[in-house]
């Protein structure tokens, strides 16, 4: 196959596919019964005039046969008048005219068998026409529900696709706060374990746990020698002194 070819066969490819894509299968099918309807009156006017034909010829036999035998009563009285020549002439046109309205009677008969020949074709090609009718509304039903039937296909699935961008969408909302959850447990875990109470607070300076256990070792040291120093205080100045301070000078 030559290049010129391949590209004939190439672009009548793409035509077939264009046309397959555009054609409606219900203009397509309304389109042939319209074709079809037409053949069926062409067919009827061709049976019109067939009749029409038959009775034109039916209308000249008769017209002939009259002249027939108008002809042979005028040969009669030719005889009765002693005119045997005239009785001659007369019967020789007679068998002129009977030769015609034989001719007419073999013409009539052929146009007798077309016009039922053409009734017949009539008869087979309405039956035809009315069953292609039939199924030709059965098809565009057909086509009609599948085409509606494409169209919510294609509705749904763009529904599809959007509950499935809204569901995404939940996931990452529920995961987000399932997240600001879980942190805000955890803050609140280490709220109650840590001691943020005011007691707990370092001083000015800041100090670390190790400071104040120092602090609270050197505190409880200094109070314990102040009461040491307190005691023997006491036991150098007696009962009566020590009596004296908890009973305050005499009035």
């Amino acid at each position: 196959m030559g290049i010129f070819s391949r590209i004939s066969t190439f672009f009548k490819i793409r035509a077939n596919a264009a046309l397959d894509k555009a054609e409606d299968p219900g203009q397509v099918m309304d389109y042939s019964y319209s074709k079809q309807l037409e053949q069926l009156q062409d067919l009827k006017r061709s049976i019109a005039e067939v009749v029409t034909a038959e009775k034109r010829l039916e209308l000249q036999q008769s017209q002939m046969v009259t002249k027939t035998n108008l002809r042979e009563q005028q040969a009669r009285q030719a005889l009765t008048a002693g005119r045997e020549d005239l009785a001659r002439q007369a019967l020789q046109e007679k068998e002129t005219l009977l030769i015609q309205v034989n001719g007419f009677e073999q013409q009539i008969a052929q146009l007798r068998s077309q016009k039922e020949n053409l009734l017949d074709m009539q008869h087979k090609l309405t039956a035809r026409v009315e069953a292609f009718r039939t199924q030709k509304e059965m098809v565009k039903a057909q086509y009609n529900a599948a085409q509606a039937q494409v169209k919510i296909n294609e509705t749904l699935t763009g529904i599809s696709t959007e509950m499935g961008d809204m569901n995404q969408a939940m996931v990452r909302a529920q995961d987000k706060v399932l997240s600001m959850q879980a942190r805000a447990n955890a803050m609140e875990t280490l709220i109650e374990e840590d001691d943020l109470s005011v007691q707990a607070l370092p001083a000015a300076g800041g100090s670390s746990a190790l400071d104040r256990e120092l602090q609270k070792l050197s505190t409880d040291q200094s109070i314990e020698a102040q009461l040491q120093a307190l005691k023997q205080d006491m036991q150098i100045s007696g009962p009566s002194a020590a009596q004296k301070q908890i009973e305050g000078p005499a009035s």
